[in-house]
C-alpha cells in the first residue's frame, strides 16, 4: 500500500460538513481538507481527480447473505413471477435450457404470492408438479421463511402420505393430513437435503461474483451470515473465507454472523475456539463476528410472531424459530464467553420477547456486548423506549418497506403499522441504528435502500407524501447509518465509517450528488468508483 490522494471532490465528513480533498496512507486517511491543503509528496502517487463529484465513506452492509448473493445469480430466476403460470413457465425454460445440471434437483428463491395476478396463494406440491414429476423441485419465497416442494420431493423424504410433528417450523398438510409441499421457517432446509450441493469451488466463485456485484454498488464492508446458513458446514465457509483472506483476495471487509442450531452446538463451538480469529488472517479483513439467531419468520409469510393475530388471518400469530427457553440459553453461552447476539425478529411479540432475553444478561443495565436485533419491523411506542434504554443497536432494513406498506396495515392494523419501521423514532429517541439489505432478499445495491428511507416510498412513488411521512429520514441520517451506524454494530465505530483522519480509507465516488438531488432521483445513483483500504478496488469504464 502507498499514498492516495483525491482532489477536487464534495467529500461527506459529518453531518454539514463537507470538504474538497482528502489524502491516506497505508490504507488510513491522513488528512481532509482543501485542495491546497494537502501535502506535496501525496501528488507523486495515486491521485484522483473528482471533477466535482460527491464522496461518501464506503458503505457497509450491517446483514446480508454474501455467498447466497452469488449462489443466486446462478439460479433460475423466479422474483418477480406474476402468477402462478409465470413461475411455473419459468422453471420449465430454464430446466429445458439446463438439463444436466437440473438432472437430479432443482432449487430458487425468489416467489411472492402477493404478486400474484391470478391467485395470491403459496405454490404447493401440485403446482410444483406442473415443474416435474421426475426430480425433486424446492422454490423458497423472497423472504426464505417458507418453502414449496413438489410431489418427488416428499416422496423421497417420505412424506408423501402423512405430516409428522416437529419444532421450529411447520410441515403444512391438507385437510386429510396429508404434507401439501409447503414447509415453514426451521422445517424450510428439510426439502433442500434433496438438493445436489455443489462443490467448494463453486463456492468460492459464488462469493467472488457478489463482492465484485457489492463493490460496484458502493459496499466495502459487509457482516453476512454465511457460516451456518448456507449449504456448506460452518468450518467448510470459515476456512473458505480466511483462506481466501491469507491469500490477500478479501476484496472488501467481511465480519462473519454465524448461525447455530443449538446452544449446546454454540457452547461446543465456543469452548473449542472457534470465534478465535484465525491464524493469518488481518482482523481488519475478515473476523467471526457474532452470533445469529432466528426468532421468528417474516410478515409476507405471516410467520412473523405477534401479539395479536394477523387482521388477514384470524388465528394465526406467526410460527416461532427458536423458543424463549433456547434463547436464555443462547444468551447464557454469548454472555459466558463474550460474544455478541444478534437476532433476526420480525413480528411485536418476537421483538419484546428478544429484548426480554437479553434484558436478562444485560449487566448493571448496559449492553457492551452491543446485542441487536435484525429487522425489528413490527413495533410500538414503549416497545421502540425500552430498546433504546436497554442500549440494544437495531439493524434495519429500509428496503423492505418497498412491499412491506403494501401488506402490513391489513395485516397489523393501522394504528401498529404508525409506529413501525420505526428509522427515525428509534434515532430521535437517542438509539443505535444501522442499515442493510438483507440480500439476496433483497438487492444489496444500497441506493434504493437508502430512498426508502428517505422517502418512504415504493420504486413507483407511492404512496405521494410518504408511508407514515414522521418516520422519513434526511440523507445526512441515512448514510450515517448505513456507515457509522454499521460501524458501531460491529466495534468499528473509531476507524471506520467516516471520512476523516485516523478512519480506514473506504470510501465511494458517486455519479450524481446524493445530497442534493431529487429524493426520487436517489435510488438511481451509482458508484463511479470504490476505494478499500486505500487502494481503488472497482472502477466504473471510463471513469
Amino acid at each position: 500500500m502507498g499514498k492516495l490522494a483525491l482532489f477536487n471532490g464534495k467529500i461527506y465528513v459529518e453531518k454539514g460538513v463537507y470538504a474538497q480533498a482528502l489524502w491516506a496512507e497505508d490504507g488510513v486517511i491522513v488528512g481532509v481538507g482543501r485542495n491546497e491543503d494537502v501535502p506535496a509528496v501525496f501528488h507523486a502517487f495515486e491521485v484522483i481527480d473528482c471533477q466535482g463529484r460527491t464522496v461518501i465513506p464506503g458503505l457497509n452492509d450491517s446483514h446480508l447473505h454474501l455467498i447466497k448473493i452469488g449462489t443466486r445469480l446462478g439460479q433460475p430466476n423466479i422474483t418477480g413471477a406474476n402468477s402462478m403460470d409465470d413461475l411455473v413457465q419459468r422453471m420449465r425454460d430454464y430446466i429445458a435450457a439446463n438439463p444436466e445440471a437440473c438432472a437430479n434437483g432443482i432449487s430458487s428463491t425468489g416467489w411472492n404470492q402477493d404478486l400474484f395476478t391470478d391467485e395470491k396463494r403459496i405454490p404447493n406440491r401440485y403446482d410444483l408438479d406442473r415443474i416435474s414429476t421426475d426430480i425433486p423441485v424446492v422454490l423458497s419465497r423472497i423472504c426464505g421463511h417458507v418453502a414449496s416442494a413438489n410431489s418427488k420431493a416428499l416422496e423421497l423424504l417420505g412424506l408423501d402420505k402423512e405430516g409428522r410433528p416437529v419444532e421450529g417450523g411447520t410441515i403444512e398438510t391438507d385437510k386429510n393430513g396429508v404434507p401439501n409441499g409447503i414447509f415453514t421457517e426451521g422445517c424450510t432446509g428439510i426439502p433442500y437435503t434433496l438438493i445436489p450441493k455443489v462443490d467448494q469451488a463453486a463456492m468460492v466463485r459464488d462469493f467472488e461474483i457478489a463482492s465484485q456485484y457489492a463493490l460496484s454498488h458502493g459496499i466495502t464492508s459487509v457482516q453476512s451470515n454465511d457460516a451456518g446458513n448456507s449449504s456448506y458446514p460452518k468450518p467448510v465457509v470459515i476456512e473458505m473465507l480466511a483462506d481466501l483472506c491469507r491469500q490477500g483476495k478479501m476484496p472488501l471487509r467481511y465480519r462473519a454472523q454465524v448461525s447455530f442450531g443449538s446452544p449446546e452446538e454454540l457452547e461446543t463451538f465456543a469452548a473449542a475456539g472457534g470465534f478465535d480469529q484465525p491464524e493469518g488472517c488481518d482482523p481488519n479483513r475478515f473476523t467471526l463476528g457474532s452470533i445469529k439467531l432466528f426468532k421468528d419468520g417474516s410478515l409476507g409469510g405471516r410467520t412473523g410472531t405477534m401479539r395479536h393475530e394477523y387482521l388477514d388471518d384470524p388465528g394465526n400469530y406467526g410460527v416461532e424459530s427458536t423458543s424463549d427457553a433456547e434463547m436464555d440459553a443462547f444468551c447464557r453461552v454469548a454472555d459466558k464467553y463474550g460474544l455478541q447476539v444478534t437476532t433476526h425478529v420480525i413480528g411485536d411479540k418476537a421483538v419484546e420477547d428478544t429484548v426480554g432475553n437479553y434484558e436478562k444478561v444485560l449487566r448493571e443495565g448496559k449492553n457492551p456486548l452491543r446485542h441487536a436485533l435484525i429487522h425489528c419491523q413490527i413495533t410500538d411506542r414503549p416497545l421502540l423506549e425500552r430498546i433504546v434504554k436497554a442500549e440494544i443497536p437495531v439493524m434495519y432494513q429500509p428496503i423492505f418497506l418497498d412491499y412491506d406498506m403494501h401488506a402490513v396495515i391489513p395485516r397489523c392494523g393501522e394504528e401498529l403499522s404508525s409506529t413501525s419501521y420505526a428509522f427515525k423514532t428509534v434515532e430521535d429517541l437517542g438509539g443505535s441504528v444501522s442499515y442493510g439489505t438483507d440480500s439476496p432478499v433483497e438487492d444489496c445495491n444500497p441506493f434504493p435502500n437508502i430512498y426508502s428511507a428517505v422517502t418512504r416510498k415504493d420504486k413507483n412513488g407511492w404512496p405521494e407524501g410518504g408511508f407514515f411521512p414522521q418516520e422519513c429520514v434526511d440523507v445526512e441520517t441515512a448514510i450515517d447509518a448505513y456507515t457509522a451506524g454499521s460501524a458501531f454494530v460491529e466495534f468499528h465505530e473509531a476507524d471506520k465509517g467516516r471520512l476523516k483522519p485516523g478512519y480506514f480509507a473506504d470510501l465511494v465516488v458517486l455519479d450524481t450528488d446524493i445530497f442534493t438531488c431529487d429524493p426520487m432521483k436517489i435510488r438511481d445513483i451509482l458508484p463511479v468508483l470504490t476505494v478499500v483500504n486505500g487502494e481503488v478496488a472497482w472502477r466504473k469504464d471510463n471513469a
